[in-house]
């Protein structure tokens, strides 16, 4: 079976964390872009679309970036690190999106102005707090999504949350409206990924 004829469940099941890269493989930047151009597809909050990324491809840069995040190999192995961010002001791009969503035929100018007067209406004033888990849940959805296109094009993924935010911040001079959510190591496996037992469908889940 090859990678263009495998189908959801496949691929699923195929996707491992990989930590063992092969340094000497290299993607493609516009490889790296159409992947993450695919994966927003993914559904978020009034499609609001919070998620940013920065893609780590030089190797110096790598080899700072692994100084905080726990030194984990697979920083500096893999042929790029993904860092998925939030935007906790997500509401500033309503005008763009949904005139965009008229321009294409998804709605009408009327549906087009109450969607942006509630947006503007709602998220401004939400605490911070609120906003951001918005936005780092939107990031799991569009970061899963990425894993599995990246599995169906024959590369492999890992997330990685433990890194030090503050300093990635730092570093990469985020405003202040970003924050740092996860980051994906993505290139080509040097070793087997470890498989991982999962808990019985009775003990996660209720039907009533």
């Amino acid at each position: 079976m090859t990678t263009a004829t495998k189908d959801l469940y496949t691929i699923m099941h195929e996707r491992k964390s990989v930590r063992k890269y092969d340094p000497s493989f290299k993607m493609t930047q516009a490889e790296l872009a159409e992947i993450i151009t695919e994966a927003t597809s993914a559904p978020s909050s009034s499609n609001l679309q919070p998620w940013r990324f920065i893609v780590i491809q030089d190797d110096a840069t790598k080899k700072e970036l692994r100084a905080i995040a726990n030194n984990q190999e697979q920083i500096e192995t893999s042929s790029a690190v993904i860092a998925v961010l939030g935007d906790a002001e997500m509401y500033k791009n309503v005008e763009k999106i949904y005139t965009q969503n008229v321009v294409e035929g998804h709605m009408g100018e009327e549906q087009k102005n109450i969607t942006i007067s509630n947006t503007h209406r709602m998220y401004p004033h939400a605490p911070l707090e609120v906003r951001q888990n918005i936005a780092s849940f939107d990031a799991g959805l569009i970061s899963m999504q990425l894993m599995l296109i990246a599995k169906e094009k024959g590369f492999d993924t890992v997330t990685m949350g433990g890194f030090d935010k503050v300093k990635f911040a730092e570093r990469f001079e985020l405003p202040e409206n970003q924050f740092p959510i996860v980051l994906i190591a993505i290139g080509k496996a040097a070793a087997p990924a470890f498989g991982s037992s999962r808990l019985p469908l009775e003990d996660i889940a209720r039907f009533i």
